[in-house]
């Protein structure tokens, strides 16, 4: 910098410019000398963030030392905040099946004729819900979600034969104990529903003997509940001959 600034100095001979290459590379150093001391003016007059000693550089203007936390708000305060504002009051009426419930949303042509059937005639605990567009339920501590996909929707069926029975696909449900099996289907005859197919054994003696029975929702969902005779042969793997 000494052999930009004073072209006439003596250096060594390794560094020595001639008087028109000194003007050019001082005419490119310079603005960069002038950025350099501007960013370290702060630093010199306010070594620490945290210092609260005024700094007057004249006579007619004052102000306080630049410090983090009057410019900058950090991220994770901020949302804390945001979400300390937005507290809604709630209830939980059903708790979470055990390890890791099992999540369904399927469509409905009416979210209040959803809630009469699922909440109202099967009797299960609602949870959250957005007026008009989809509510939630717990199915023995798993969520299932109706979503409203239109007025005009009804689930599109397709078969297939399952020891004898014409079963319609899509469909979900449980696998009950004997007891609760026996009771829903007394409860959704009693409710008038109609089923797909009507409540009875199938796979009789079998490793995958079970009590099943089909049924739709309003807006021809279908729905089946099972209870397994050995409820341990679930998962029972072995070739199915109808």
């Amino acid at each position: 910098l000494r052999a930009l600034l004073h072209p006439h100095a003596s250096i060594p001979a390794p560094i020595m410019f001639a008087p028109r290459t000194v003007l050019r590379r001082t005419a490119m150093i310079l603005p960069l000398v002038a950025r350099t001391a501007a960013f370290a003016v702060p630093r010199a007059i306010a070594p620490s963030l945290a210092s609260t000693t005024p700094f007057s550089p004249g006579p007619t203007r004052s102000c306080a030392p630049f410090t983090a936390a009057a410019h900058v708000r950090p991220m994770g305060v901020r949302m804390m905040a945001d979400t300390a504002a937005a507290k809604t009051s709630f209830a939980v009426d059903a708790p979470p099946a055990p390890g890791q419930p099992f999540h369904l949303a399927f469509p409905v042509r009416d979210i209040e004729e959803a809630r009469e059937f699922y909440g109202g005639t099967l009797g299960l605990t609602q949870g959250r819900i957005a007026p008009g567009k989809w509510v939630d339920y717990s199915l023995n501590g798993h969520q299932i979600v109706c979503h409203w996909a239109g007025n005009d929707y009804k689930c599109v069926d397709y078969y297939n034969p399952v020891d004898g029975d014409e079963v319609p696909v899509p469909h979900f449900g449980l696998a009950l104990e004997e007891e609760q099996w026996h009771a829903l289907a007394a409860k959704v005859r009693d409710a008038g529903i109609k089923f797909i197919v009507e409540p009875h054994l199938r796979f009789k003696g079998m490793p995958g003997e079970q009590w099943t029975m089909f049924f739709k929702d309003p807006s021809g969902n279908n729905l089946e509940f099972k209870a397994m005779t050995n409820p341990e042969n679930l998962f029972a793997r072995y070739d199915v001959v109808d």
